[in-house]
């Protein structure tokens, strides 16, 4: 198949990857041949997607001397071919918002050829993929924050029982699997269903509250139902738990390279251990891929998108981007916010007294991405700007006249001069 060369050609030797679960569709684009044609040789053929079928692939690749090849797939489809490829060539990654082909030509042939000639003439980018150890450690951090999430679900579906049962206790302790918590399910589950008894096995602070327990523990709790469904569900609990513990443990050895690094990323506000590690695992411990600060937030889907036409400036909706890496951020923003005399709290506090609590989450979100990247780029730990830095970076100029137009809001007539 030849067709002519309208474009200039940024790759000589490519290949388009079109992978699905079972197949993987190649298009490969090689130079003209001896015979004098001028137009560019295109081939295609599909390969398994077993092991076998993607190193017959590779062969195939190295056949026609390709120097990179793009690929395109589905969920985590790629990643067999990726990782049995990335030795062998230059293999990218292209998001598939980036690849739209005409209207009415989709099938998987012309979906690798497309992609084919898009690499050809350097019409995409490679999406980031961090190196092995990093890939180790995602998929680490990413099942922990599934198992979390799981055992989170567990403990409300438990809550729903005990509510079923007309058990109280959420109404009087904080949660309910404290230690005294625990405690009294296990007595409910050995058949015990006297509320004083069962009041008396509070620990610490809740033992001031055991005429309250009294009336929230007096229920309708049925073994033969109830128990049935409690003892499953903290069982699983158990289970989830005991995982949790695996993983954070193969977390540690797993993250011994990276100590250093991971302490001063700990020293912005808001960052825990678990967070730097899940930061780490998502964006990787190697900032030159992102040229600047900008760059690895508009990668996450962290800052606001631009879309600009006519001259006038449209709401700009955020890319998706990890899960995992936003819920992270989140609930570092949720905790930078809490924190005292920093410049994230303050920074918060502007933004929500304007715009509200999400948005000011959204923009202390940034505030921490950005920082990552410049600590971990610099090699250096945070400097807190202080609560007061944004008042400091305007000019004094720019101060007077905001508080001159605040006092005439008021209705003043205000004169200034220079201090004598």
């Amino acid at each position: 198949m030849w067709e002519e060369v309208v474009m200039d050609i940024v790759v000589e030797r490519c290949a388009g990857l079109d992978v699905h679960r079972d197949t993987v569709v190649a298009t490969v684009r090689i130079p003209p041949d001896t015979s004098g044609r001028k137009c560019r040789g295109q081939h295609t053929q599909t390969f398994a997607t077993t092991t076998a079928g993607i190193t017959a692939l590779g062969d195939w690749l190295a056949e026609h001397r390709v120097t990179r090849a793009g690929m395109e797939s589905t969920g985590v489809y790629w990643k067999p071919v990726y990782y049995l490829l990335e030795d062998q060539l230059e293999v990218w990654l292209i998001n598939a918002e980036h690849l739209h082909n005409v209207p009415g030509r989709k099938t998987d042939v012309a979906d690798s050829a497309w992609i084919a000639q898009m690499v050809e003439h350097g019409l995409v980018r490679p999406s980031f993929v961090p190196p092995p150890p990093i890939r180790a450690l995602r998929d680490l951090t990413r099942h922990r924050r599934t198992l979390v999430e799981e055992r989170t679900r567990v403990v409300q579906r438990l809550e729903k029982v005990m509510q079923d049962a007309g058990i109280k206790l959420t109404s009087v302790a904080s949660a309910l699997l404290t230690k005294s918590g625990r405690a009294m399910l296990e007595a409910l589950l050995a058949g015990q269903t006297d509320p004083d008894i069962l009041a008396e096995l509070a620990r610490g602070r809740l033992r001031s509250k055991i005429p309250a327990l009294r009336e929230a523990l007096a229920g309708r709790f049925r073994t033969e139902h109830h128990g049935l469904l409690v003892a499953q569900m903290l069982a699983h609990i158990d289970f989830l738990e005991t995982a949790i513990a695996e993983l954070d443990t193969s977390l540690d050895k797993a993250t011994a390279p990276f100590q250093a690094m991971l302490k001063r990323v700990c020293t912005i506000p808001g960052v825990s251990v678990r967070t730097a590690i899940m930061l780490l695992a998502e964006c990787g411990a190697d900032m030159t891929v992102f040229h600047t600060a900008a760059h690895l937030a508009s990668w996450a889907g962290i800052c606001p998108g631009n879309n600009t036409s006519g001259g006038k400036s449209r709401t700009g909706r955020t890319r998706h981007g990890s899960v995992a890496l936003r819920t992270a951020l989140t609930e570092a923003a949720h905790a930078a916010a809490r924190t005292k005399g920093t410049y994230l709290a303050a920074h918060h506090a502007h933004i929500r007294g304007r715009r509200g609590q999400p948005k000011a989450i959204g923009a202390t979100r940034h505030d921490l991405l950005i920082a990552y990247w410049h600590v971990v780029h610099d090699n250096a730990d945070y400097a807190d700007l202080g609560p007061d830095w944004a008042q400091r970076r305007r000019s004094s100029e720019y101060r007077t006249r905001r508080l001159l137009h605040q006092l005439e809001q008021l209705g003043h007539t205000v004169t200034i001069g220079p201090a004598t």
